[in-house]
């Protein structure tokens, strides 16, 4: 889990690529901008591993729906474990694991210095859409969410992991934290990019940083 000083989250896809969203980024190219920290729960942790940016990658086509990825490259690998990613859609469903440095409330505008974690259930494309409507791209985002609320990101969580544990026992990220109307009201999912429906273009994007 790292944090991204523009007020994202993201994973270790590698350990000197963090996998993020595409609305987090202003397209693709060199930057030293951007400075990732990790390591650390509490981002006032004087034990936090803080390591620039070199490029960014946002996804090729991106305009604002769907294809919400990114990454970023660093500028020297962080020794932590990596979060691979599901590339076929068997773990899209049951219950995931969201985490955070967002907002703790709708419309907080403060963040939190210490990760959050939460649990939200899988929500069929069928009912997230009761809501979205046309809004939602079935074929790349996930919905997830309690139908009673309470639960879920907000702001600042944008382009963090959603994950679950797979067969094997091992963290397997499914989701990216994408949008969603407000935060934890009844009956309105949160919207996450599917990871599985991307995880060719994000290796082949990967292995030309």
């Amino acid at each position: 889990m790292v944090h991204l000083s523009m007020g994202c989250g993201g994973a270790l896809y590698k350990k000197d690529v963090v996998l993020t969203a595409a609305h987090c980024v202003s397209g693709s190219g060199s930057t030293t901008r951007i400075t990732a920290t990790a390591g650390v729960t509490d981002l006032g942790d004087p034990a936090a591993i803080k390591v620039k940016s070199t490029k960014v990658l946002q996804a090729p086509g991106y305009n604002g729906t769907g294809k919400d990825w990114a990454l970023v490259k660093l500028a020297r690998p962080i020794d932590r474990p990596t979060l691979k990613i599901a590339t076929n859609t068997r773990y899209n469903r049951g219950a995931f694991i969201i985490a955070g440095w967002g907002d703790t409330a709708e419309n907080a505008n403060t963040g939190s210095t210490k990760l959050l974690k939460a649990k939200v259930p899988f929500v069929s494309d069928r009912r997230c859409k009761l809501h979205y409507g046309g809004d939602l791209v079935p074929s790349q985002e996930l919905c997830a969410g309690l139908p009673r609320g309470g639960v879920d990101t907000c702001q600042g969580d944008s382009g963090g992991p959603m994950f679950r544990k797979d067969d094997g026992g091992a963290w397997i990220q499914v989701g990216i934290v994408s949008w969603g109307d407000g935060c934890a009201r009844p009956l309105v999912p949160g919207v996450y990019t599917e990871v599985s429906t991307f995880a060719s273009a994000i290796a082949s994007a990967a292995a030309t940083l």
